[in-house]
């Protein structure tokens, strides 16, 4: 594949750029409101891996904090329904903190070269507000992308074709469709699930990672 034109570029948050320990946040809520409310509530086992046999339904709660259908505050007072009396609201949000690692330097510095050498790019996340707000506080996150796509904002999530739609529109929308039939778009997401969806409903180019990324724009002899 001869690329024609620079891509868009389109990066996930978690396990893209910044770095994710579920297996500790895990540990984390099971510390506070027990592993079967985790498994029940979360999804999850306390080692951060997902569990196939708990319904939809009991894992409401989850899906409706990333689409932003509950606030932060509702969030963490339903999980302390769940706590020993005397559990704080702090200890709660510490424990949805435990998730989040670093966001290496090397990242946003390869941001920065790619924004100087005039690609295009965005930011599409599935995320909550209170992971969200401390990110972009600490690392100023936003400030490298055009604009950026929340789940908690559009109230849809990935791997859903509404958002990628949604996302495909919003990108291209003051480009003429000779430039969009001719630009492609790129899309990094470390979720196999999204990277297929993306693949299937918006024909965007899809990468695991950031290396992966730079090894085929050098090979194109445009990175």
């Amino acid at each position: 594949m001869t690329l024609q034109a620079k891509p868009i570029i389109i990066f996930d948050l978690g396990g893209v750029l910044i770095n994710l320990n579920v297996p500790r946040c895990m540990q984390a809520f099971s510390n506070l409101i027990g592993e079967e409310n985790v498994r029940n509530i979360l999804g999850m086992n306390k080692d951060g891996e997902g569990i196939a046999a708990v319904s939809i339904a009991s894992r409401q709660l989850m899906k409706d904090f990333e689409r932003g259908l509950v606030t932060t505050d509702d969030f963490v007072a339903a999980l302390l329904q769940y706590a020993p009396s005397g559990t704080t609201s702090d200890q709660i949000r510490e424990a949805w903190f435990a998730m989040l690692e670093d966001l290496p330097q090397e990242r946003l510095d390869y941001l920065a070269q790619l924004r100087q050498q005039g690609y295009r790019l965005y930011l599409l996340s599935n995320g909550n507000d209170l992971h969200w707000t401390y990110i972009d506080k600490l690392y100023h996150v936003s400030s490298y992308f055009e604009q950026v796509f929340l789940s908690q904002v559009m109230h849809c999530a990935k791997p859903e074709e509404e958002i990628f739609r949604r996302v495909q529109e919003a990108v291209t929308e003051d480009s003429p469709q000779t430039a969009v039939e001719q630009q492609p778009i790129f899309f990094i997401d470390d979720l196999p699930q999204n990277r297929q969806a993306a693949e299937h409903f918006v024909s965007w180019r899809t990468f695991p990672d950031i290396p992966s990324l730079q090894q085929f724009l050098n090979q194109q002899g445009i990175g």
